[in-house]
């Protein structure tokens, strides 16, 4: 397969990117991922951690390297180093500074992904509220009102439904 930058050499590095829930996927030949900030990781995987985790570092202070998380001990420090969150505390322990990091790489902060089966009925109706009223504020950016009325009409109808089972709930 051909690096579809250049469209010379023989493609390598095969890069995938989800920004805003969209995924894009790259070929690309060393020359190429190397020109793009896709360097080195361990030989010639196309990936470069300093970049990937560049706000880790930059917003790495002094202050941040004395605080460490209760769980698990791990410090900011350590975060940026690895690249890897020492446990799932460590989000709210070092939320401000994972915040940008975050969503560089994710394009977003919130969850919009698949739900477990034993999450609750309740989990599962804020998260569809929440992706409706992304599209309606999408739809009315593109001036699509008809489908922007029918989305403000299913998150009326699904907050309604979650205040009933609210009320339900409380009677048991």
């Amino acid at each position: 397969m051909l690096c579809q930058s250049c469209e010379k050499r023989q493609a390598t590095t095969h890069i995938k990117t989800i920004l805003n829930g969209e995924l894009k996927e790259y070929n690309l030949c060393p020359e190429c991922a190397s020109k793009l900030g896709y360097g080195s990781f361990f030989g010639n995987f196309g990936f470069d951690l300093d970049k990937l985790f560049g706000s880790f570092m930059e917003s790495f202070g002094s202050e941040k390297n004395s605080k460490r998380c209760k769980f698990c001990g791990s410090s900011f420090e350590d975060i940026a180093k690895s690249g890897k969150v020492g446990c799932a505390q460590c989000y709210e322990e070092f939320y401000n500074e994972l915040l940008p990091s975050i969503q560089r790489i994710h394009g977003r902060t919130s969850h919009t992904g698949k739900l477990a089966r034993s999450a609750g009925n309740e989990v599962r109706i804020k998260n569809e509220i929440a992706q409706c009223r992304y599209e309606m504020e999408q739809a009315i950016k593109m001036q699509e009102f008809e489908k922007a009325a029918e989305l403000r009409d299913r998150i009326k109808e699904l907050e309604k439904n979650m205040e009933e089972n609210s009320e339900t709930q409380k009677k048991e």
